[in-house]
């Protein structure tokens, strides 16, 4: 953890930030109506920008935290963080620590939002998704005075801990597979990826790696929602209606791949000779597909258990040397839905 985030910041910095009284700070941060609009917003620009927080917990508590982790992550709805929750839990069940959960649905407003309430009850730490945040949330994070660990994904630079697998080593090593196994013309179907930033990650080093083989996505399908068998199926049947010289299928998650899979198997086509396809996740929903598909698994439950461990850890002073960035290989699973052409 930095230097800066080991002192608390107070009500004088954010007027000595803003230029007004800290009298003045107070009644904005206790929401009174006595104070301009020119005012306030002079108060929560410099409370954004330096990521103060403040104490909810009352009275000689104060200065402590509570035993409770927050655990941030961009949606329930998606299969895949269910299973880092699982991980996660089932390291702090012989522990005084709870598990308190804030969504933020990939959007960056939101994560805002849930960290700025979340962070004013003090927890002990905070396990958050991803490594992009806005400013404010950065600010937040380093100001927090607790252990950071940010999961997921280690291409970046984390705040203060990250433990995760490389998204773009995932898409590299499965368009070395598909170039290995002699697919020429490769369709992309996936969720729009401005704010996806683990999924574009993937795209790129897929892209970057097909490119390099002299190989260009011939086609490409985007979508917004949640990861769903009908959608796969939808977004399959138009792309080979489209592109029907197509003789790979690169989904960016498990679900959407399965929905194809059953769509093109229920349409008689060969796979993997005629056309192959893989996914990413390595969910065990495919272990019921009638083929195994092709995937990437992203270690989910591991990163969960490795991330509790160094909450424990750094809660007990017990370990203050964690690496910065920890990394998980991620497992490629070929499955019936890539053929073969090397031996290895």
């Amino acid at each position: 953890m930095n230097e800066a985030s080991k002192r608390k910041l107070t009500h004088r910095d954010i007027s000595a930030a803003s230029g007004v009284s800290a009298m003045t700070v107070s009644r904005v941060l206790r929401n009174e109506r006595d104070v301009s609009p020119a005012t306030r917003q002079k108060v929560q620009d410099a409370v954004s920008r330096l990521g103060y927080v403040p104490n909810k917990i009352a009275g000689g508590l104060s200065s402590s935290h509570v035993n409770l982790v927050a655990v941030i992550i961009p949606s329930l709805g998606n299969m895949v963080f269910p299973e880092v929750l699982v991980g996660i839990s089932e390291v702090f069940e012989d522990t005084d620590l709870q598990v308190v959960i804030g969504v933020t649905d990939y959007l960056p407003e939101k994560e805002e939002k849930v960290l700025f309430e979340m962070l004013s009850w003090r927890p002990s730490g905070v396990i958050i998704a991803g490594l992009e945040h806005s400013e404010a949330s950065r600010a937040m994070l380093r100001q927090a005075g607790v252990p950071v660990v940010e999961i997921m994904d280690t291409d970046g630079e984390p705040i203060d801990t990250c433990v995760g697998i490389s998204h773009l080593r995932a898409g590299r090593k499965m368009a070395e597979e598909i170039i290995a196994a002699g697919y020429q013309r490769v369709g992309f179907m996936g969720t729009k990826m401005p704010l996806d930033h683990r999924a574009r990650k993937r795209f790129e080093g897929f892209t970057r790696t097909l490119a390099k083989a002299g190989i260009e996505i011939a086609d490409q399908e985007f979508y917004s929602g949640g990861s769903a068998l009908a959608k796969g199926s939808e977004m399959t049947a138009k792309m080979i209606t489209r592109s029907p010289d197509l003789d790979f299928l690169y989904y960016s998650n498990d679900m959407i791949g399965a929905g194809g899979l059953l769509y093109l198997l229920e349409k008689g086509f060969g796979i993997p000779g005629k056309i192959g396809l893989a996914a990413f996740n390595g969910l065990e929903l495919l272990d019921g597909l009638p083929r195994r598909l092709a995937t990437v698994d992203a270690c989910r439950r591991e990163i969960g258990i490795k991330a509790a461990q160094i909450i424990i850890a750094r809660v007990a002073e017990l370990d203050t040397k964690t690496a910065k960035v920890i990394t998980f290989s991620p497992k490629l699973t070929v499955g019936d839905t890539l053929r073969r052409l090397t031996t290895y």
